[in-house]
């Protein structure tokens, strides 16, 4: 019985072997081609080809260097990059079998090395957002998605909860309930504490009261946290915890109104429930406002056709009020680092909890193009993605 165990056992080695490495180029294939550092390899020929698009065929896949000693880069870390291939390279293992490699660069020429041909596919990349978790792209004139990953996923926003709490403020104004120079009530303890927190403030209540137009610009442009609630519990009515719960009751009405179906709102400024919970502003239930890029992107479309002075007041980059500082943390804004001309950006609100990641609404005109909404969630390169989709609406004319 032991001479037979051990003679299976040589078989399966042996079987397992030829799998692994194959024989020749013909027998390998994208399963059976394990691409191991310790495996030596030697270049045998390379041939020039003309420079051709690729991208990757699934999420497996490694650039190397030359040598095929060390990983230069992963294809699942470029899911929408264009590799331009120029040469056929054959490289022979230790074993003695061969294949066939291509030597690729990015379209930036920033990642060189090569990739063995059976993980690449001919053609450009498709476009996509490598970190939004979920985005979608909007033309404000026809209201059609033109763009969208996992758009009706719903998920934390953050401080972009604001834009309801700012549509919900410039509603009652317009209906009648109040003007610009109203004042609210600022003296809760609560808020104050908020207002000088280290992580959540922003802007502090110096004043037991300041005018809407005040808080408004400050939970717009600075995002502040103290101001939002102020705000919502002016609109609701009063300045006590009891009217934030009325707020958030008004939201979550004004959701459904617009038939939102992704969206739940247990915040008046985005942030979580055990964070408020400190300040005495917390109202049970889930912890998060929990809103879809689709939801978020009719809200801010609501937002700016319905009160379109909010743009003037979203492309402020920075402005002094009662000796403080309000910034804008809008990068795509002029003379920010991620600024493009031609896209003409003026708005519209960014948002960041440890739950929600960096999350931000965009809005702008490319001259001869109609308005768009992009909406980024999750996404830790919030401003070059938006940036991105942009520039890929415009460039495909889909606005």
């Amino acid at each position: 019985m032991m001479k037979i165990n051990k003679w299976l056992r040589a078989v399966m080695i042996s079987c397992a072997t030829a799998l692994t490495f194959g024989i020749g180029l013909g027998f390998q294939s994208q399963s059976s081609h394990v691409e191991a550092a310790t495996t030596t390899y030697k270049m045998v020929s390379t041939t020039s080809m003309t420079k051709a698009p690729y991208h990757k065929k699934s999420s497996t896949g490694v650039v190397w260097n030359a040598s095929h000693t060390k990983k230069v880069a992963t294809l699942k870390g470029y899911p929408y990059t264009t590799w331009y291939a120029t040469k056929k390279a054959v490289l022979q293992k230790s074993s003695g079998s061969k294949a066939v490699y291509y030597q690729v660069k990015n379209g930036a020429g920033t990642v060189s090395g090569y990739v063995w041909h059976n993980y690449l596919t001919p053609g450009k990349a498709p476009f996509g957002l490598k970190y939004a978790k979920g985005a979608v792209a909007l033309d404000v004139n026809t209201n059609g998605v033109v763009w969208s990953k996992a758009a009706n996923t719903p998920r934390p926003i953050a401080s972009v909860s604001k834009l309801m709490t700012l549509y919900l403020v410039q509603q009652k104004i317009s209906n009648g309930g109040g003007s610009w120079t109203s004042k609210v009530n600022t003296s809760n303890a609560g808020l104050k504490k908020l207002g000088k927190d280290s992580t959540f403030g922003g802007f502090k209540f110096t004043k037991n009261s300041y005018t809407v137009r005040d808080l408004y610009l400050a939970a717009l442009i600075e995002s502040s946290n103290n101001a939002a609630i102020a705000l919502g519990q002016w609109v609701a009515g009063g300045s006590t915890p009891a009217y934030n719960k009325k707020f958030v009751s008004m939201m979550n009405d004004q959701a459904k109104s617009w038939d939102l179906e992704n969206t739940s709102f247990v915040s008046a400024s985005g942030m979580e429930q055990n964070s408020l919970k400190p300040f005495g502003y917390s109202i049970g239930g889930a912890n998060a406002n929990m809103v879809s890029a689709a939801d978020v992107a009719q809200i801010a479309r609501h937002l700016i056709t319905d009160y379109n002075d909010v743009l003037k007041d979203a492309s402020i980059g920075s402005m002094n009020l009662d000796g403080q500082k309000l910034y804008n943390y809008n990068n795509l804004l002029p003379g920010r680092k991620y600024y493009q001309k031609s896209l003409n950006v003026d708005g519209l609100k960014t948002g960041y909890t440890d739950p929600a990641g960096y999350c931000f609404v965009g809005t702008g005109r490319k001259t001869g193009h109609d308005r768009i909404i992009t909406v980024v969630l999750h996404d830790e390169n919030e401003f070059t993605e938006t940036r991105s989709l942009m520039n890929y609406v415009y460039n495909k004319n889909l606005a």
